[in-house]
């Protein structure tokens, strides 16, 4: 430990590294717990943290208050970017799930999107698989599996054949 940070509070530096931490980008308020509670990365390698839990929940409280910290402005920018990678609801409910995120909030944060799943899926079948789609049946089972594997639901991987003519 250098001179200068022994001399500063456990909390100043959990508080500081939470700033560095959210100013990368969002994180849901479980994921900074975890990455606060963390030993920390230094030269001579893992370093235990000596912040206790109670500054843990301060610096949480602190970033919360000033609005670092927002678990519905993280999931609204979680389902947007995971959508433009091309993954589909189910898969990010999964991961938002994982993240710590309350179901409520993640469901009513997909009800809110204004994403168009079954288009979505569309696009990354032809990603994939070129246009025109397959229409024989084991080409289809390969790209369905795919799409499921990407978190589209059965019924938004159906859309993309309703309207085919064969």
């Amino acid at each position: 430990m250098t001179e200068n940070t022994s001399r500063r509070s456990a909390y100043s530096r959990l508080l500081d590294r939470a700033v560095r931490i959210l100013a990368m980008r969002d994180h849901s308020e479980q994921e900074l717990r975890r990455k606060l509670s963390a030993p920390i990365v230094t030269k001579q390698g893992l370093e235990a943290s000596d912040a206790t839990p109670e500054d843990v929940d301060r610096v949480i409280a602190w970033c919360i208050e000033n609005h670092y910290l927002d678990d519905s402005r993280f999931v609204q920018q979680f389902i947007a970017s995971r959508s433009r990678k091309g993954y589909g609801p189910a898969r990010i409910r999964q991961e938002l799930n994982q993240k710590g995120i309350p179901r409520e909030v993640g469901e009513r944060a997909m009800r809110e999107c204004d994403i168009e799943w079954a288009a979505l899926a569309k696009d990354q079948a032809v990603r994939k698989y070129g246009e025109p789609l397959p229409t024989e049946f084991v080409q289809k089972v390969k790209i369905q599996r795919f799409l499921l594997y990407r978190g589209y639901l059965m019924e938004d991987i159906q859309d993309i054949w309703r309207n085919f003519s064969d």
